[in-house]
């Protein structure tokens, strides 16, 4: 009895990721394609009882350092 699916390989696996990175990479570079700016909402309040997520300056700077 054969399998109806090839065993997968080491080489088709790294075909595949040079394949999905040479597109992405081309993606990237297409001209006029910009990735929209995340609206940043004025800080709110801090709950009363604490926690929550809040947006502050130092988590915003976070997030433009750590932009790809």
């Amino acid at each position: 009895m054969q399998d109806s699916q090839p065993k997968p390989s080491r080489r088709g696996f790294f075909f595949g990721a040079a394949a999905t990175g040479a597109a992405a990479a081309a993606v990237m570079a297409l001209p006029g394609v910009q990735v929209p700016e995340a609206a940043a909402a004025p800080p709110k309040a801090a709950p009363e009882k604490g926690g929550g997520y809040s947006l502050s300056a130092h988590v915003e700077q976070y997030y433009k350092t750590a932009r790809v």
